[in-house]
C-alpha cells in the first residue's frame, strides 16, 4: 500500500494534487490510501521521551488514526502547501510525531520509498525547500527518496496554485513534474519489490 499524506489544513490544491498522484499510482497497479490533516487535531511533538520508554505517544489525538498506517505502507507520498517559503506547520508536526512509530520500531521506515509534492501560491515560493525538508525526513530514516529527475522535476513535484484549486489544475508544468515524479516513484517501487519481495 502507498500512503499519501496531505499536510494542508484546507481542502484545496494540495489535497487535490495528492489525490491525482495516488490515482496515477492506482492506474499503475498500486493500492493507495490517503490521510489528510484537514479537520484533524494533531498536536506538536513534546519531545518528552515518553514514546522511547512506552513505545507509544503520550498525546492521544488524531495522530492515532495515522499510526497504524505508517508501518504497513510500502511507500509514502507526502504533500505540503508552501507556507512562508517552506513546508506547512501541519506537515512538520506529522513528521515529528512519527517519532513514536520509530521508537516502537526503529526500522519501520527503512528501505521504503518516498516522494514529495509541494504546492505554492507563487511559482518560486519555496517549493524546492519544502521538498528538501521532506527528503531530509526520508534520508534520516533510511528511506529511498525519489525525484522526477532533471528538466523540471529535480526534487519532486512542484505545483503553482496561485492560491486557488482552479489554477493548480491548469498548471501544466506542475502537472508534468507530478507525472514524472510518479513515474520514477512507481519504477523504484517495482525495483524494491523485486529486490526485497514482501514476506
Amino acid at each position: 500500500m502507498i500512503l499519501g499524506i496531505s499536510g494542508s489544513p484546507r481542502n484545496m490544491a494540495t489535497e487535490y494534487i495528492l489525490g491525482e498522484a495516488l490515482k496515477m499510482l492506482e492506474e499503475k497497479g498500486f493500492s493507495t490510501q490517503q490521510f489528510s490533516v484537514r479537520a484533524k487535531s494533531i498536536s506538536p511533538c513534546r519531545h518528552c521521551d515518553y514514546c522511547l520508554k512506552n513505545k507509544e505517544c503520550i498525546v492521544k489525538d488524531d495522530m492515532y488514526q495515522l499510526y497504524p498506517l505508517l508501518g504497513g505502507a510500502e511507500g509514502y507520498v507526502i504533500a505540503t502547501p508552501v507556507y512562508n517559503g517552506s513546508m506547512s506547520a501541519q506537515t512538520k508536526i506529522v513528521i515529528d510525531r512519527t517519532r513514536a512509530t520509530l521508537a516502537a520500531d526503529p526500522k519501520a521506515l527503512r528501505h521504503k520509498v518516498g516522494m514529495a509534492i509541494a504546492v505554492g501560491g507563487d511559482r518560486m515560493g519555496g517549493q524546492e525547500l519544502a521538498l528538501q525538508q521532506i527528503h531530509a525526513f526520508y534520508i534520516l530514516n533510511g528511506m529511498i527518496p525519489v525525484s522526477g529527475g532533471f528538466f523540471g522535476a529535480n526534487l519532486g513535484a512542484t505545483v503553482w496554485s496561485r492560491d486557488t484549486l482552479e489554477e493548480a489544475k491548469k498548471d501544466e508544468e506542475g502537472l508534468r513534474s507530478l507525472r514524472k515524479t510518479v513515474r520514477r516513484f512507481a519504477e523504484t517501487m517495482q525495483w524494491r519489490r523485486q529486490a526485497a519481495p514482501e514476506k
